[in-house]
């Protein structure tokens, strides 16, 4: 009798643990797509982000009416920027402030990601977690006018020039990030915009994509001159570098000087036949 009960109770056994299987094959779990991932960020178009004033195409920029984009014959398409959450939100530094490496050194684990710009003596350090913060750091190395940026969603950090020429431009975030099945595996990538034309920027294709200087590239910095590293690198091999202050903000500017000739910018930098 003892032996026909554990007979039975290991057949059930066994018929419990069949069923179980059998369920999880009925009922998979569903793979979250990339479609579905990025359908959860909020899509510029459907938001109102974009409308015509006086027959131009336009994309809100923020609260004041002066803070919009004129995006009449740009380049890239309605549906496919998210966000837009106004120009002013990121702290895109113009005046950063910088440490010493030792005094720096209690605040940085040596695993930190850092960007590292370095001309003649002068060497600046850029932590990825500030970054992420600002999005773009407008600085000067070495007399010359360059920023720093980094795109958390692309995992994009890289060194740029300002100088155009005579020109020096001053870069910060529109607000919206862009993507495209095409360009770096489709991830999004922030878009940048330059106070004196308003244009837009995608670094992920590193050119403006509207206004006045549609078609010019972002000059990214020689590689020569700067490196994606750790904090126990800047240590190690950049002992006497300017590292940038955690935590900085400032007033944004209610006004910016605009230039009023572009042609020396579009004539010898575009990258448009």
């Amino acid at each position: 009798m003892k032996t026909i009960i554990k007979s039975l109770i290991l057949l059930l056994s066994v018929v419990v643990i069949l069923s179980c299987k059998q369920q999880k094959k009925e009922h998979p779990k569903t793979k979250k797509t990339e479609e579905t991932v990025k359908k959860k960020r909020p899509v510029a178009l459907e938001n109102g982000k974009f409308f015509e004033v006086d027959g131009k195409k336009m994309l809100y920029g923020g609260e004041k009416d002066d803070q919009h984009f004129d995006i009449t014959g740009y380049e890239l398409k309605d549906g496919q920027f998210h966000y837009g959450i106004g120009r002013e939100k990121f702290p895109a530094l113009l005046e950063p402030e910088f440490t010493s490496v030792r005094q720096a050194d209690s605040i940085w684990a040596d695993s930190t990601r850092f960007l590292v710009a370095y001309s003649g003596k002068e060497v600046k350090a850029y932590s990825v977690k500030d970054l992420t913060r600002h999005e773009v750091v407008n600085d000067v190395l070495d007399g010359k006018p360059i920023m720093a940026v980094y795109c958390i969603l692309a995992d994009l950090g890289a060194i740029y020039e300002r100088q155009y020429g005579d020109e020096e431009l001053t870069f910060a975030l529109s607000g919206y990030t862009y993507y495209d099945k095409e360009v770096w595996n489709g991830l999004d990538g922030f878009v940048l915009w330059d106070r004196e034309t308003e244009s837009l920027w995608w670094p992920l294709i590193g050119k403006a994509v509207s206004g006045r200087l549609k078609g010019v590239a972002l000059l990214e910095m020689d590689e020569a001159h700067w490196i994606d590293t750790t904090w126990e690198e800047v240590k190690a091999s950049y002992p006497n570098a300017q590292v940038l202050i955690s935590g900085q903000d400032y007033e944004r500017p209610s006004h910016w000087k605009k230039l009023e000739d572009v042609s020396s910018i579009t004539e010898n930098y575009s990258m448009d036949p």
